[in-house]
């Protein structure tokens, strides 16, 4: 069964989720505050942590930060903050996913089935194991990525959507076919989700993220690697 810790301080929200959860025969465990959501990831080794930001004894951001130093749990933000820069600042704790309320049951299940998927895959294939370029190196296999001789840390969302694009090498990859692949979503109002991991993916890997060589955009269409 898989494990579900819903960290929220909203009686009425943890009680929906945990009803749609459980019907959906997801183990569930639930948390109204930051220390007690650290106790029970470790207590009860989660597969997947939902995380409200707005904590009655800490920021969430703060819990992302302790998660990832031991754990590599998908964590879905579900949060009121809309501002950009309080989404990068998750994506950039370690979060892999966010979702801003009011939201979607539907689309939460199909995010957090998204997640499960990603943690299940099997690596990639040993020949495409080694994925080298001027600016930086890929370990597929590893799951570790090296820019100037140091390591870069990707979430696995970010590794997900890396892998898909560097072993499709020169080819166009649609953004339904990438939202499908990574968030389980199809819907073409969704591409904001692209815009910031791609972003991300070019801080963290590009010489020069404005004008990147490696991770290209085609306007209206997609991404597309180019080693």
């Amino acid at each position: 069964m898989t494990r579900v810790l819903v960290v929220e301080d909203d009686p009425q929200l943890v009680r929906a989720l945990v009803i749609n959860l459980r019907a959906r025969r997801y183990g569930v465990d639930a948390a109204p505050d930051g220390a007690t959501a650290l106790r029970l990831a470790a207590a009860r080794q989660p597969d997947v942590v939902i995380l409200d930001l707005g904590l009655p004894d800490t920021d969430g951001v703060d819990v992302i930060r302790a998660l990832r130093g031991w754990t590599r749990v998908p964590v879905l933000v579900l949060s009121a903050r809309r501002a950009s820069d309080e989404k990068v600042e998750a994506l950039d704790a370690g979060a892999d996913d966010y979702i801003t309320k009011p939201f979607s049951m539907n689309e939460l299940m199909a995010r957090l089935r998204a997640a499960v998927r990603r943690t299940e895959e099997a690596p990639p294939a040993t020949e495409m194991r080694l994925v080298e370029t001027d600016d930086f190196t890929l370990d597929l296999l590893a799951k570790k990525a090296t820019r100037a001789g140091r390591d870069v840390r990707l979430t696995p969302t970010e590794w997900h959507l890396l892998e898909i694009l560097v072993t499709n090498p020169g080819r166009l990859i649609t953004q339904r076919h990438l939202l499908q692949e990574v968030w389980g979503v199809v819907q073409g109002n969704k591409t904001n989700y692209l815009r910031v991991y791609m972003a991300q993916l070019r801080r963290k890997l590009e010489a020069d993220p404005s004008h990147p060589r490696y991770l290209i955009t085609e306007p209206g269409m997609g991404y597309r690697f180019e080693a």
